[in-house]
């Protein structure tokens, strides 16, 4: 299945607790079409999350997209095809 990454900008900058019910709604959402793989959040420098970088496994961009709005409408965010690279691919 293709990977896809959406990118969730968060602003005002929230906590990291205020994010796991948020995480726990984007994973009761999945589908066969669409599936949220991990996220990695970038913090600021008071440790609040002011970005969230999500891996999704798709039937297409628009599965994902669809999945997203469906079930953390309060996180929108930009979907996009991703590749991924290991730095152990380069040992």
């Amino acid at each position: 299945m293709p990977k896809f990454i959406a990118i969730h900008p968060v602003d005002p900058p929230a906590s990291m607790d205020s994010v796991v019910p948020v995480a726990k709604k984007a994973k009761a959402g999945v589908t066969t079409d669409a599936y949220w793989v991990k996220s990695w959040c970038k913090l600021n420098n008071n440790g609040e999350v002011t970005a969230i970088y999500c891996e999704w496994d798709g039937k297409d961009a628009q599965s994902v997209r669809d999945d997203v709005a469906q079930s953390i409408p309060e996180l929108p965010g930009e979907v996009s095809p991703m590749a991924e690279i290991q730095g152990e691919d380069f040992r």
